[in-house]
């Protein structure tokens, strides 16, 4: 092999051929919004008004989004037409930090950081998959 036809490129050029051959979907870093919560404390209760909108937009069963908030606030509370009733007072900021730890647990994709998964059942083990990236991780069930 002689020398001469070798081509030489400086690293720079060679990044920027490597870059143009990505599609533009990969460096878009469009960043998950979850609808307003809008807390309603009446009494001794705490009312999520738009629930089923919250519910819809992380692609989860309301049942399975409630009985997570219900466990982890330590409160009893149901499901009625389209809001969740819970039966004691409690912090809007603590349960707005509940609602996102329940989207890193449950809804956002750990390898790729998009919201667009799915949680499937394998034998008796829940695992969280990715639409995304194909990802796939074991998930504790609630």
């Amino acid at each position: 092999m002689s020398l001469e036809n070798i081509d030489y490129y400086d690293y720079k050029t060679l990044l920027k051929r490597a870059r143009s051959q990505i599609p533009d979907y990969v460096f878009q870093k469009d960043r998950f919004e979850l609808p307003p919560i809008e807390i309603l404390i009446e009494g001794n209760r705490t009312i999520i008004r738009n629930f089923r909108e919250l519910a819809k937009a992380v692609n989860r069963d309301e049942e399975f989004f409630a009985k997570y908030l219900l466990k982890e606030t330590g409160s009893a509370g149901n499901l009625e037409g389209g809001r969740l009733i819970l039966q004691r007072k409690i912090n809007p900021e603590l349960l707005k930090s509940r609602i996102n730890d329940f989207l890193r647990e449950y809804v956002i994709c750990r390898e790729c950081g998009k919201p667009d998964t799915k949680i499937i059942k394998e034998g008796r083990v829940h695992l969280l998959k990715c639409m995304a990236c194909g990802a796939i991780r074991p998930i504790r069930m609630i």
